[in-house]
C-alpha cells in the first residue's frame, strides 16, 4: 500500500533535473553566502526587513534596505548588471521574495538566500549589530 510520499510517483528524472537545476537560478542558501563574503562577496546582500530588526541583527556586509523601498532611484547606485542576494527573517517570512519580485520588476538580476536570518542562525554563523551598513 501506497503512503502519503508515494502516492503520486516522483517526477521522471529529466524533469527532476531540470526543476532542481532551476531553483538554484532562484535561491542560494546561507552556507554559499557565508563562504562568499569571506572570499569577497561578487553580490550585493540586502536585509529587506525593517530598520529595528536590522538594528537588533543583520549578516555582515548586509545593507539595509526594506522591500518597500526598493526603487529604481535607490537601484541606480548600482550597475545595471550587479546581483543582489535578498533576506529576511527566515522561511515563515516573505519579504526576501517581496523584495527580489520588486528588484527582478526593475529588470535586476536577484536571488533569494533561503533560511533568512533563522537559517544563518541555524548554521551556527553570528550576526552585526546595530546601523552600521543600514541604506
Amino acid at each position: 500500500m501506497a503512503t502519503a510520499v508515494t502516492a503520486i510517483q516522483p517526477a521522471p528524472s529529466a524533469v527532476a533535473l531540470e526543476h532542481f537545476a532551476a531553483e538554484f537560478t532562484f535561491e542560494t542558501d546561507c552556507w554559499d553566502v557565508h563562504d562568499a563574503l569571506e572570499k569577497g562577496a561578487d553580490f550585493v546582500l540586502l536585509d529587506v526587513r525593517g530598520p529595528a530588526l536590522y538594528a537588533a541583527g543583520h549578516l555582515p556586509g548586509a545593507i539595509s534596505l526594506p522591500h518597500g523601498k526598493i526603487t529604481a532611484n535607490r537601484m541606480s547606485a548600482w550597475s545595471e548588471d550587479t546581483i543582489f542576494v535578498t533576506y529576511c527573517a527566515g522561511p515563515h517570512c516573505n519579504g526576501a521574495a517581496r523584495g527580489a519580485l520588486r528588484l527582478a520588476q526593475l529588470g535586476r538580476p536577484v536571488k533569494i538566500m533561503a533560511g533568512g536570518v533563522t537559517g544563518w542562525l541555524d548554521e551556527g554563523f553570528s550576526l552585526n549589530l546595530g546601523l552600521a551598513d543600514a541604506g
